[in-house]
C-alpha cells in the first residue's frame, strides 16, 4: 500500500492550501484516513481524521480553519486549510488504516511541507 501526498507549499499568513493523499495498492477497505503534522523539534500530532462512516475529528488548533474530506471511491483524503498561520508550518503526513484481507494495518505517506510566512 502506498500513500502519495500532494499540495504542500509556501503561502503567506491568511492564505489557503489544499492537500491531497491518494492510497493505492492491495486495499480491501480503508477505515480511518487522516492528516498529522510535525514541526521541527516537535512530535507528530493529529490535525484531522475522518472515518469510513464520515465521523470527523479535528485538533483544537485547526477547528474552524481546516476541513477534511474523503472520496471513498478514489481512496483519497483531502485537507482544505484556510486562514493559515505561521504556527501551521510543518511537514504534513497522511495516514490510512487499511484492511488488506487478514488484518488492519497503518500506513503513512512520505510527507509534504507546508510553510506559512508571516
Amino acid at each position: 500500500v502506498q500513500l502519495v501526498e500532494s499540495g504542500g507549499g509556501l503561502v503567506q499568513a491568511g492564505g489557503s492550501l489544499r492537500l491531497s493523499c491518494a492510497a493505492s495498492g492491495s486495499i480491501n477497505s480503508i477505515n480511518i484516513m487522516g492528516w498529522y503534522r510535525q514541526a521541527p523539534g516537535n512530535q507528530r500530532d493529529l490535525a484531522a481524521t475522518i472515518t469510513s462512516g464520515g465521523t470527523i475529528n479535528y485538533a483544537d488548533s485547526v477547528k474552524g480553519r481546516f476541513t477534511i474530506s474523503r472520496d471513498r471511491a478514489k481512496n483519497t483524503v483531502y485537507l482544505e486549510m484556510n486562514s493559515l498561520k505561521p504556527e501551521d508550518t510543518a511537514v504534513y503526513y497522511c495516514k490510512a488504516r487499511v484492511w488488506g484481507g487478514y488484518s488492519w494495518s497503518d500506513y503513512w505517506g512520505q510527507g509534504t511541507q507546508v510553510t506559512v510566512s508571516s
